[in-house]
């Protein structure tokens, strides 16, 4: 675990504070045991252009 620490410690001093509160937050879920249950951001976008597709055909 320290070497995760470490690794955790050292990528938050090189990250824009924008990525630093996504961490924050993925722990927060992590820590109330909701992450199986949030949907990325990425899958989210994947399923907006999938639906922006459909009604421009």
């Amino acid at each position: 675990m320290d070497v995760l620490a470490k690794k955790l410690d050292a990528k938050l001093r090189e990250w824009e504070p924008n990525a630093v509160g996504r961490v924050a937050e993925i722990i927060d879920l992590a820590a109330r045991d909701a992450l199986d249950i949030v949907q990325s951001r990425s899958v989210e976008q994947d399923v907006l252009d999938l639906l922006d597709e459909s009604t421009t055909r």
